[in-house]
């Protein structure tokens, strides 16, 4: 796991501290602000305080649960558009 890879552990998201090698234990944040990469395409924005999901079988973030496939990671703290790569999360587990 590289540093600031997203991690899913059941429904736990965080964000590595720092490299994590296989079969080693490590750390992941799970309480700070990142930015995080969006699915991009026609409507896919946050307001703020929207829920942001993580999408693990496309790695970005979503604004749906699909169906309870994508994790719940936190709420946008910025608006993001369209055409934005990424969006800005307060993760809140």
């Amino acid at each position: 796991v590289a540093l600031g890879d997203v991690v899913v552990e059941s429904d736990l998201v965080g964000v590595a501290k720092r490299e994590i090698k296989a079969n080693e234990l490590g750390a992941l944040l799970v309480a700070s602000v990142f930015d995080i990469a969006k699915e991009g395409g026609v409507a896919v924005t946050f307001a703020i305080g929207d829920k942001v999901y993580w999408d693990d079988g496309n790695d970005f973030a979503v604004a749906t649960d699909g169906g309870g496939a994508n994790k719940l990671m936190g709420k946008a703290v910025l608006a993001a558009a369209d055409a934005d790569s990424s969006v800005r999360v307060r993760f809140s587990q």
